[in-house]
This record gives C-alpha cells, sequence and structure tokens, in this order.
C-alpha cells in the first residue's frame, strides 16, 4: 500500500454511442442498462477506500457513474473533467472521419470546430495541479479519450501519447507516486475485471 494520496480515474459505464464506437463529446446520453449495471458494480471495488475529494464531469454518464458507484453524494462536478469537445466529428466513428481523412487520430490531430490537443491538454494539467493540492486519495469520474490524456500528462508524457493508453467503459485506473512527490506514476491501468459482459 502507498504512503502516498492516489488518484483513482474511473471512466464512466457504457452508452448506446460508446457501444456503437461514435465521438461522444458533448452530447448528454444517458448510460444503458448494461452500462448502469456495470457502474454500479464500482461500488465494491471502492467500498474500502476514503476520499479527501471526488470529482465528477458534470454530463449525466459521468454524473451517474458515480451515483452509482456510491459516491454521489460527496461529488463535487467540474467542466475541466468534460470529455473532449469533438466539433464537427461529434456523434461520428473514427473509421467514416478516416475514410475522408486518413491516418486521422485524435490526439495527434484534434478535432475541427472542436477542441485542439493543446485544449484538452491545458485542462488536464489544471486539474492535476488541483490534485496535487489536495491532501488524501481523490478520485475523478470522466470519459475514456480525456481520462488518458489525464494519465498522459500525469506522468509528464506530450498528450500524444495517450493514444498508447486504451480504456474500456466502467473501468477504473489508479495514479500515484514512487519514491516521493516528484515522481509520478501510472499505479494500476484499465481495470475492468468487475465489468459484466452481456
Amino acid at each position: 500500500m502507498s504512503n502516498f494520496p492516489e488518484i483513482y480515474l474511473a471512466r464512466h459505464g457504457e452508452t448506446e454511442w460508446s457501444l456503437s464506437g461514435q465521438h461522444t463529446g458533448r452530447t448528454d446520453i444517458p448510460l444503458t442498462e448494461h452500462g448502469e449495471r456495470n457502474a454500479r458494480s464500482l461500488s465494491k471495488l471502492l467500498e474500502s477506500v476514503s476520499f479527501a475529494r471526488v470529482w465528477t464531469s458534470p454530463l449525466q454518464r459521468a454524473r451517474r457513474t458515480c451515483e452509482l458507484a456510491g459516491l454521489g453524494d460527496v461529488a463535487e462536478p467540474d467542466d475541466d473533467l468534460m470529455e473532449w469537445d469533438y466539433g464537427e466529428y461529434e456523434g461520428i466513428r473514427t473509421v467514416d472521419i478516416q475514410k475522408t481523412h486518413p491516418g486521422w487520430n485524435v490526439f495527434r490531430h484534434g478535432c475541427p470546430g472542436g477542441e485542439t490537443v493543446d485544449d484538452v491538454a491545458a485542462r488536464a494539467d489544471r486539474v492535476i495541479e488541483r490534485v496535487r493540492q489536495v491532501d488524501g486519495n481523490v478520485i475523478l469520474f470522466s470519459h475514456g479519450h480525456y481520462l488518458r490524456v489525464i494519465a498522459a500528462r500525469w506522468i509528464e508524457l506530450p498528450p500524444i501519447e495517450a493514444r498508447r493508453c486504451m480504456l474500456t467503459t466502467a473501468s477504473l485506473s489508479m495514479l500515484g507516486y514512487e519514491h516521493n512527490l516528484e515522481e509520478p506514476v501510472i499505479r494500476h491501468w484499465n481495470d475492468d475485471r468487475h465489468v459484466v459482459e452481456e
């Protein structure tokens, strides 16, 4: 067990668009029934952990995941935890974007009419700065692409390296430190063993 604060990253449960592979940025859609079940299963993983702060994206898929995980009563919404603003690519799958823009990757190219990679990294850096001020464990309920950028920035990598960190719905990851508070690390990544497949 670490003597340093731990930062948990909880990706929201399944939605219709995460199931279909459509980019879901600011479109505020609910969890599926399956997504709700898997969000509820997060509570077992978290019941023995005490959190000094619980922050959630204000979008309903993240807020509902937080509630079902048993932390809704203490959660604080944070606009910086919202998913990437995909602009013109909202609701479109990567495979379809690449038909007209071969080789497109959100972590390299950003989104026309939406956020750039640097925009998202700046939001992630602000959250990391706030997290580092907390004396105790923190949990962030947020979204797949955004949490991947948080992880990359936590370990001081450029945001493009987030493309190497896969996250499934309702997964739990953990950031922390090794020898001291100047050595941020990824302690655990994409734990979805609690997720029940349909």
